[in-house]
């Protein structure tokens, strides 16, 4: 394919703001406090658009500037131009900052984990906008039209960029009430007799009741009948309102413990696992502020959470 001349003819755009903010100033000096970079570098771009074009845009004085013919011929015809370039790019930002970042996450982290501390995040960045999309379905949280997704997983995620959040340590967790009606739950021994709270879900590789307790040594033939919900945050409500005993993941149900709307009843008894929840940037998409803030936000709340041993 032949060259195209048009955008051979074309020289890089910092040549031609260098070249149009010392023309405007009348000084390399004043154009470099306006595009905060040093003197010797809009001298440089500026030689660099004059050798471009074979050609000399200023006469160079030992303290001042001033345009040839050349330059101010060249001045006069790109202005328009970039005057209608700055305004394009402002329109463009002003359309990327109102536009709202689409988060996606898992239900449980979605329900327990974020939606609880978006009222922080609100006050703190009044000027974005975020659209949760809550989804066990991984290919929907994957979607498209997402800008930032957490999943969990083992970290790789073909096309994404992972930084983990949290890991998965997991143990028992029943409201005070429960507790204080069924005291023999601080035993290990006698759980799978207890009313377990279990989530039904065709991500078979989440732990169960009946994974867990083979984890910590206990390989329990019958259960009490357990008491199935379809979404992890259901079954957390449950626990809240005293229904039985659930697997509680440290992190979701952090703030409950904090609160003592949940306990522990068999105290550091746990289970970790090697996977944990990751945040996911898509590495085909270009950044924009919002999307870096929130990205921002994320980290540093999984730099402040507590650690689980």
């Amino acid at each position: 394919m032949a060259p195209n001349r048009s955008n051979k003819a074309l020289p890089p755009l910092d040549y031609l703001v260098a070249f149009e903010a010392a023309a405007r100033a009348m000084s390399f000096a004043g154009a470099s406090q306006q595009l905060y970079i040093s003197e010797s570098a809009i001298s440089r771009k500026v030689r660099l658009l004059e050798h471009h074009f074979d050609t000399s845009f200023f006469v160079r004085g030992s303290r001042s500037i001033e345009l040839t013919p050349q330059g101010a011929a060249f001045l006069a015809r790109i202005a328009p131009a970039m005057d209608s370039l700055r305004e394009a790019s402002s329109e463009q930002l002003a359309q990327s900052a109102n536009k709202p970042i689409v988060l996606a996450a898992t239900n449980s982290v979605a329900s327990l984990w974020l939606t609880p501390r978006l009222h922080e995040f609100r006050q703190a960045n009044p000027h974005l906008r975020i659209m949760l999309v809550s989804s066990d379905v991984d290919r929907e949280c994957l979607d498209e039209t997402v800008d930032l997704s957490i999943l969990r997983g083992s970290g790789n995620w073909p096309g994404y960029t992972s930084s983990l959040l949290f890991g998965e340590t997991v143990f028992p967790v029943c409201s005070p009430e429960f507790l204080a009606a069924n005291p023999a739950c601080t035993d290990i021994a006698p759980l799978p007799n207890m009313p377990l709270i279990e989530v039904a879900s065709s991500h078979t590789e989440w732990m169960n009741w009946r994974t867990w307790l083979s984890r910590i040594g206990i390989r329990a033939r019958n259960f009490e009948q357990p008491i199935l919900f379809n979404t992890y945050p259901l079954s957390i409500q449950a626990a809240v309102d005293g229904v039985g005993v659930a697997l509680g993941w440290g992190h979701l149900v952090d703030r409950l413990l904090e609160q003592g709307r949940l306990v522990r009843p068999c105290g550091d008894v746990k289970v970790r696992t090697s996977d944990g929840y990751y945040l996911l940037v898509p590495d085909n998409r270009a950044s924009f502020p919002a999307r870096d803030e929130t990205e921002r936000w994320l980290k540093d709340l999984s730099a402040r959470r507590q650690k689980y041993g």
